[in-house]
């Protein structure tokens, strides 16, 4: 909502926003029906309106005028949210068997997140620091109000048509059930579930995760801890090939004291030790065997 309530005047004015789409209607009523909420209706705030339609020929103009003002409060929302993830987990959308595995080392990381913010630094130092070649591809977005669902949708789209991303990670540093209401929005869950790129939900919100962390390959409780799940550290990595090298040579020394123990042990053999003791031995059977012969 918006407001305009000017000294004196017995109409209140407001403005309705679509918090998902490019869509507003104005809304008059008079001051008492606004009284009655004006400590929780604020600039921002998520009204139910009930009120007669009317319509301004001469500015082809439709407005609400008010005849009851409710505030949603978070319980509302919650329930909304609730219901929205049944349909969703009905169609199969959160279901593990369509969760893919993220690459190893992805060559290019796209980030979709708000401009300047505490996410983005947090998600491109600690993959730096992990792995210094590593390389993204940032789209800054809204990340709250009427213009976040439409930006995050067009980001994930245009970064999930780029070859050269491997996987995109969605960031935010937290906030209220409010302000993360764009994540469980469901076109952009749609947009998400529709992805041929792994997609990391970083919202950083534990109490009520948004439907993003469901839909998403993976949830990362922070964006810190999106950046370690993306992107190996490469110390270990170092470490984790030293190590192979060190079993690869104690299998070859393995290997070859084998062979040259059979080695030996064929060598040994009487028949490679003395080899013309198995031709005398012949050769004395077949002179026995001539002179027998003679005397018959």
């Amino acid at each position: 909502t918006q407001l305009s309530r000017r000294p004196g005047a017995g109409v209140v004015f407001l403005t309705l926003r679509d918090p998902a789409q490019d869509i507003s209607l104005t809304v008059t009523c008079f001051r008492a029906v606004f009284d009655k909420v004006a400590d929780v209706v604020t600039e921002g705030a998520r009204v139910v309106v009930l009120g007669k339609p009317e319509w301004y020929a001469p500015r082809g103009q439709l407005s609400l005028r008010a005849t009851e003002i409710r505030a949603v409060g978070v319980g509302e929302l919650l329930a909304r949210l609730e219901r929205l993830k049944r349909e969703l987990a009905t169609e199969g959308l959160f279901a593990p068997e369509r969760k893919r595995r993220l690459p190893f080392l992805p060559g290019r990381i796209g980030l979709v997140t708000g401009r300047a913010s505490a996410a983005e630094r947090d998600v491109l130092e600690n993959a730096r620091s992990r792995w210094p070649a590593v390389r993204f591809a940032v789209r800054n977005v809204a990340v709250q109000g009427v213009n976040a669902v439409p930006q995050v949708i067009g980001a994930v789209r245009e970064l999930d048509a780029d070859p050269s991303v491997e996987v995109i990670v969605i960031a935010r540093g937290g906030g209220s059930v409010e302000d993360l209401l764009p994540f469980s929005d469901e076109a952009l869950v749609r947009a998400v579930a529709a992805c041929a790129t792994p997609v990391v939900s970083a919202i950083g919100h534990e109490p009520d995760s948004p439907l993003l962390d469901l839909v998403a390959d993976l949830r990362a409780s922070t964006p810190t801890d999106a950046a370690k799940r993306v992107v190996p550290e490469v110390g270990e990595e170092l470490a984790r090939v030293e190590q192979l090298r060190e079993r690869a040579r104690w299998c070859a020394r393995a290997l070859v004291e084998r062979e040259e123990r059979g080695l030996r042990a064929t060598v040994d053999r009487p028949a490679l030790a003395e080899p013309h003791r198995l031709v005398e031995e012949h050769e004395e059977r077949l002179v026995m065997a001539v002179e027998r012969g003679r005397r018959v």
